[in-house]
Order: C-alpha cells, then sequence, then structure tokens
C-alpha cells in the first residue's frame, strides 16, 4: 500500500531500557511523542506496550502506517526478529505479524542504526552523500549504509553490521557472540574502560577527573566529554584510544565501499571537533594506497535520540 507523502506515520524505537514512540510528518518533523520503560520481560508485553502507544496517538491523529525501529537483527522481509541480545524473548518473533493483529495499517521493523542511517540521509547530514555510511556509538556499536539512494541490508537482512568486524583475533568476548569486535574497542564502553584504567595509573588526574562528576563520583561520557575540553589527561587519552580504532575502521571499511562520508552518531558527538578531528588523524594514518584518493568526509549526526523513530516512521512510506 503506497502512502501518501502529506500523511502522518507513527515512529518507534525500542531500546533495551525504553521505548520511544512519535508521530512524524512528511519533512521529518515529530508532532507528538511518548515514551513507556521497555518491558523487563520483553516479548509479546512489549508488543502490548507498543499496541497502547499506537492507540494513544490514533485517537488524535489519522494515521497511514507504523514503522518500528529496534536494537536487533531483523530479518530482510523486515517482520521477524532475527536476534535481539539486549531485550528478552523477541528472537524468532514475527513482530509486524503480531502488530497487525490490531492495526489494518502497513508496518515495518528494521534495525535502528538503518533506521538512524535513514532519518540522516533522508533529512540531516547524510542527504546528498553517495555512497554513504554512518557509525552509531554508544553502549555498543551500530552501522548503516546507503547506496545510490537505497539501504543496504545485504542477502538475509544483517549487512552493514559495521560493529562486528573482527579487528583483534581472540580479542575481548562481544555480546554477539565472537571475539575481538570493533565493537569491544571503538564504542562508549570502550571509552569507559579506557579512562578506568588510565585512572588507576595517574591518582594526580584521576582527582581532577573526579571534579567533573559533581560528587557522585560516576565516570560517564558526558563527564569524559567536559573533561577532555578541559584538558584532562585522562579523558584525552581514553578518546585518543578509542578514535584510533574507529578511524581504523573507517580506513578498512574505505578501501571496501570508497563512501563519500561517514556520518558518526551517539553520544560521542557531544565532543563534537575533539573527537572527529581525532578519527580523521587516525583513519589518514592507517589508509591503504594513502595518498592515491580522497578520502571521505567524517561528519557529525544531526539527530541524537529521535534519528531511530523518525527513520521508522519514513521508511514505512516505501
Amino acid at each position: 500500500m503506497q502512502i501518501p507523502r502529506s500523511a502522518l506515520t507513527i515512529g518507534i524505537d525500542i531500546g533495551g531500557t525504553k521505548v520511544s514512540a512519535g508521530v512524524v510528518d512528511a519533512d521529518g518533523n515529530i508532532i507528538a511523542s511518548d515514551r513507556r520503560p521497555t518491558p523487563i520481560s520483553g516479548g509479546l508485553e512489549l508488543i502490548q506496550t507498543i499496541i497502547e502507544l499506537i492507540k494513544s496517538f490514533q485517537s488524535r491523529y489519522e494515521i497511514a502506517g507504523i514503522g518500528i525501529s529496534v536494537a536487533a537483527l531483523i530479518s530482510a522481509d523486515q517482520g521477524t526478529i532475527v536476534g535481539a541480545p539486549n531485550i528478552a524473548n523477541l528472537s524468532k518473533l514475527n513482530f509486524v505479524a503480531e502488530i497487525k493483529k490490531f492495526f489494518n495499517l502497513p508496518v515495518i521493523a528494521e534495525n535502528d542504526a538503518n533506521s538512524a542511517m535513514w532519518a540522516e540521509y533522508k533529512y540531516g547530514n547524510a542527504k546528498n552523500f553517495n555512497p554513504v555510511m554512518f557509525f552509531i556509538i554508544g553502549t555498543g556499536m551500530g552501522g548503516g549504509l546507503v547506496i545510490d539512494g537505497k539501504l543496504f541490508k545485504g542477502a538475509n537482512g544483517i549487512g552493514a553490521e559495521f560493529g562486528h568486524m573482527i579487528v583483534q583475533p581472540n580479542g575481548i568476548k562481544c555480546g554477539c557472540g565472537a571475539f575481538g569486535c570493533i565493537e569491544q574497542y571503538a564504542s562508549g564502553s570502550a571509552l569507559m574502560r579506557y579512562a578506568n584504567e588510565e585512572m588507576k595509573l595517574d591518582s594526580a588526574q584521576a582527582n581532577e577527573l573526579l571534579r567533573f562528576t559533581a560528587g557522585t563520583g560516576e565516570i560517564t561520557g558526558s563527564v569524559l566529554t567536559a573533561a577532555a575540553k578541559q584538558g584532562n589527561k585522562i579523558a584525552l587519552s581514553a578518546f585518543n584510544k578509542q578514535a584510533d580504532w574507529l578511524g581504523s575502521a573507517c580506513a578498512s571499511y574505505t578501501l571496501l565501499l570508497d563512501p563519500q562520508a561517514i556520518v558518526i552518531g551517539g553520544g560521542v558527538v557531544d565532543a563534537g571537533e575533539l573527537f572527529l578531528n581525532l578519527v580523521r588523524n587516525s583513519m589518514e594514518k592507517y589508509m591503504p594506497f594513502a595518498g592515491t584518493h580522497l578520502l571521505p568526509k567524517i561528519i557529525a549526526a544531526k539527530f541524537g535520540n529521535d534519528a531511530g523513530l523518525i527513520g521508522a516512521a519514513e521508511l514505512v512510506r516505501g
């Protein structure tokens, strides 16, 4: 069913702790939003939460389609959850079929990074680049790819999972079950690990870093960002290590895909050019055939936490 461009659609973004939902117009604007905790039991209880959100929006707006962004591998038919390591009882569930029992509307489910990539391509900082890659860096590391105006998903719907390139055989075990994925070295979790390791080695700088926690003693991404901007050596070292790994990955992917641009999203972009310049320098340092070809632009994503639901709401338009 073709959805008119002027119609409103619903985007729903499912994470490990919360479900965010919004009514989205044809220009990618969220005109109404809501959020609920992700049910611990996941599965059918999660579907019931989504149904309640949709019904709430339908009572106020005429909705033409439902797009769902979820932190999981999705089958090529955009219906079945192939694997969802961080959400209970979703694997092998035909998500779309369950929701269609209640709504006579087009429904699709898509991986959260793919959805965020699509939002950036249609309305954000990835627009007009071809090909264009996307890294979303949070606790883990998701990926997306658009080639010739189409979201690349591969033969079975699991393409462009850039966070799971193995860079250290027999390295740190990843949530996917493999060892040594780039996610374990360039994610937000890795950034925290680097900072904690450095704190054990330099008590003076550790105490300096703790000043940025406002008395909580908790080292977070925002704490490291603030500290790095003030020149704290531990925070800067942690960002350097993370950026070095990410830049090396960008170099390898460039030789495979030759993108015009690589868009980086997630909390790490709060560090701005401090981080992006480190990634650019690392990419150049590791680039095969250096100096013989143009390098992709490394740019920050436009959208933050709303990217997944905006992209999913657009993808259901077809």
